[in-house]
Order: C-alpha cells, then structure tokens, then sequence
C-alpha cells in the first residue's frame, strides 16, 4: 500500500466505503461503473490512464470477508469480480503474470470450469487465466500424460474420466473440475461486495 494512502487513512479514519463503482473483468481490466452502469447491469468503462491502473493495483487488496477493495486514500472502494480476484496472463519469461503486473507465485493446484476456463491457485492466491492465452496453455495440458487435443477437453470437460494435469515450470499438478458458479464460495472471495448488514 503506497505511505500516502496510508497517511490519508490515518487523517480520516472514516471515510465511508464505496460499492458497485469499481470492477474488474475476466480479462484482468479495471472498468469504472457508474450509476447508469450500476443501474442496466452494464459492465462500466474500461480504465486506460496508466498512473491511475498503477494506484489501483498497488491498492488491491481484501478484507477478512473476502471482499476485495482498492483503498483509494481514506476511502475504500469495493470491487465487483467479474470471474476472480486475479486474472493471469501467460508471459514468455515469467510463466502466468496477474493483472496487477506481479509475477504469479508457482502454481500448486487448477481446475477448469465448464466453459473451458483455467482457474490456478498458487499459495493464497487464485487467478482465471485470461481466455485469450488459453491457446498458449493448450500445450501444458495432458490427459492421463499425453497431448490433449480441443475434443478431448471437451470430452473430459462432460465425462472427467481420464486423468487431466497441467505442468507449470517444474510442477505438474493435477486439474479438477468446477463450475463457474462454485467459484466464490470455494475460494472464499465475495464476487459483488456489499455494505454490512444487505
């Protein structure tokens, strides 16, 4: 957390909390959403300026209800999760890089959800891979040790029968199915925040 938001929320300590303004998409982009958006369930404007997606990712964090906030100075801005607190991105070099620029931790488990999304886990942190660099995660995939072709994800995705695993620099790890829908509830995060007591 950057020392000036720090100071600030030590000048005000209460500030009231802020909900349904801020969201980020299943491609890892912060969209700002105001009371129209809020109100036809739109998903907001996309956030381009590079100094303010910098703040925010700096300021990313989540409290003991797993309600994930950008701490905008004194002011605690709640995130709507469009899919995960994190969303990955495949790097060359670096391996799966989240949304907010840092390096994911080594991956230590996966799933894949029912539409084909890839879901990592690596230590507290839980990340969708960003359905555009599934192309790139196809090779890392194995069914029972060999090459999975799309039709034989597809078949696993409705029958599961045969072992899955995906391998991840020296990790090979073993993938589960899960809904989308289960998402929230095993991973202990709250996809549309809310003030106490609603």
């Amino acid at each position: 957390m950057d020392e000036i938001v720090r100071q600030a929320m030590a000048k005000w300590p209460n500030v009231p909390h802020c909900y349904g303004w801020l969201a980020l998409d299943a491609r890892g982009n912060w969209r700002m959403r105001d009371e129209r958006a809020q109100a036809l369930k739109l998903p907001g404007d996309r956030i381009g300026n590079a100094a303010l997606l910098a703040f925010i990712n700096r300021n990313y964090l989540h409290d003991e209800r797993g309600r994930w906030y950008f701490q905008n100075g004194p002011q605690r801005v709640y995130v709507n999760l469009d899919a995960a607190p994190y969303i990955a991105r495949t790097e060359p070099q670096q391996g799966f890089v989240l949304h907010t620029g840092e390096p994911l931790p080594p991956v230590d488990a996966a799933w894949m959800t029912e539409g084909g999304q890839l879901v990592l886990r690596a230590g507290d942190r839980i990340a969708l891979v960003d359905d555009r660099d599934m192309a790139q995660c196809l090779p890392l995939l194995k069914l029972d040790g060999s090459a999975a072709a799309d039709e034989d994800l597809l078949g696993w995705l409705e029958a599961g029968t045969r072992g899955l695993t995906l391998a991840v620099g020296d990790r090979v790890v073993a993938v589960e199915r899960i809904t989308t829908a289960e998402l929230p509830a095993r991973f202990g995060f709250v996809a549309a925040p809310q003030p106490d007591g609603q």
